[in-house]
């Protein structure tokens, strides 16, 4: 056994913990949970730090549950939200929970003895029981004060959108699942970020007024980035754990392009590295900033936990491709999907495979097949300066031609204009 509230100390992750939580846990393995909405098939880099959590609650010893949401998925929490969720039909929530599944089981140890994690659903228990039973078992134990004090529902009654009795119910419904999993699974911690401290005491307030029972709460930091953007968050959207929503290459990018202020809180809190190693790996960064060091730590522990090796060393060499001196091997052992994903934001330009056959000089192709240049007078000039490649190749001449065998995977030609200027070319 470690001390497992010590960890999340050190690590920066702890928040607040109920009063006896750390000398509970210290006495031996303990079960407790945490819970995720199935809000869609696929986890993103928000649920992280819960996964982490999780991790270093089974590596200290302890039993982890965790609880995927089919019945408050269909209801959506309120926390932290200034609007209501969209319901889903019990088929979406079914889609969802087995994407989330597959996810989790690659970061926790499932097995069946010992302090193996287990999933549970929480539709499993709510899917026989009524209104009427719900409140009198659980509803007459929690007051309407009660309720009404806690700051989710304070700043939604207080705003211009107020709250639906479904979502006031949200809190009824999570507390619940903490007495269920405390009766059935000796479940006698919750866990989760800041934001959930409200839903989580509701639950150890219902195992105390309704059996007499003691549960324990403990939250982790909600993350947030230097600059104040939105962590998790780029411009074109949410960066998910699926690898079909968000390809690895851009997954590492986004460990690889955070802030030396943000890499120094993130590499504690999502990956395993020991105290020693990450203060060993900043008295590096410190050293040569420009290596980025810390940043290239993080994206590749990161990147293979969430994904794979191989996928890794797909994203290093995309990233060398890209940006520095890769080889175009690299291109052409990728799938066009992956291709395209890798250029995925670049300028594209359809062309004709039948007129490559004949063959297209430089000038004609980049200004005039495609809009890569303005016009064949600038395609000359840039060419004679030296500043412009096709396939990794710097055009000498702009009568250059180029023809069907030019093309990568018979489908791509890359062209670059100076170092980091892609456009992609698919014939077609």
């Amino acid at each position: 056994m470690t001390n497992f509230v010590e960890e999340l100390r050190w690590r920066g992750m702890l928040h607040d913990i109920m009063p006896n939580t750390e000398e509970k846990l210290n006495e031996g393995m303990t079960s407790g949970y945490i819970g995720f909405d199935p809000t869609a098939d696929s986890l993103h880099v928000g649920h992280l730090t819960q996964i982490m959590t999780l991790i270093h609650f089974q590596n200290a010893g302890h039993k982890p549950f965790a609880l995927v949401g089919g019945a408050t998925g269909m209801v959506g929490d309120p926390s932290g939200k200034s609007d209501e969720r969209n319901l889903q039909t019990p088929e979406m929530v079914e889609h969802n929970l087995a994407g989330m599944k597959r996810q989790l089981s690659k970061f926790l140890n499932f097995e069946d003895s010992g302090n193996g994690a287990v999933m549970v659903n929480n539709a499993d228990w709510f899917k026989n029981m009524n209104f009427l039973d719900f409140i009198r078992d659980v509803g007459k134990h929690i007051t309407v004060n009660y309720m009404m004090a806690k700051d989710s529902v304070k700043k939604r009654l207080e705003g211009d959108t107020g709250m639906s009795f479904t979502e006031f119910c949200y809190q009824l419904v999570q507390g619940f699942d903490f007495y269920y999993l405390w009766k059935n699974h000796n479940c006698i911690v919750q866990m989760g970020g800041s934001d959930q401290w409200g839903n989580i005491v509701t639950g150890t307030e219902l195992i105390r007024r309704k059996d007499s029972g003691t549960a324990y709460a403990i939250t982790t930091q909600l993350i947030k980035k230097a600059d104040g953007t939105k962590f998790g968050k780029t411009e074109s959207g949410a960066i998910w754990l699926d690898a079909e929503k968000t390809s690895p290459y851009k997954f590492y990018q986004f460990w690889l392009n955070a802030s030396d202020d943000d890499v120094k809180k993130w590499i504690r809190i999502f990956t395993l590295k020991t105290k020693s190693e990450i203060e060993a790996l900043e008295t590096e960064h410190d050293a040569a900033p420009h290596l980025r060091i810390l940043q290239k730590a993080l994206a590749e522990d990161i990147t293979v936990k969430t994904h794979s090796a191989e996928a890794l060393e797909t994203a290093i060499k995309t990233s060398e491709f890209l940006f520095g001196n890769g080889s175009l091997e690299f291109l052409k052992r990728l799938s066009d999907n992956q291709v395209l994903e890798i250029f995925e934001g670049i300028p594209q330009f359809k062309i004709s495979k039948s007129e490559l056959v004949e063959g297209i000089d430089a000038a004609t192709l980049l200004a005039e097949k495609t809009t890569v240049f303005p016009s064949k007078g600038e395609t000359k000039k840039l060419i004679q300066g030296g500043g412009v490649s096709v396939n990794k190749e710097k055009v000498a001449d702009a009568n250059q031609v180029f023809k069907s065998e030019t093309l990568i995977n018979d489908k791509f030609i890359v062209v670059q204009k100076g170092k980091k200027n892609y456009f992609l070319l698919i014939a077609e």
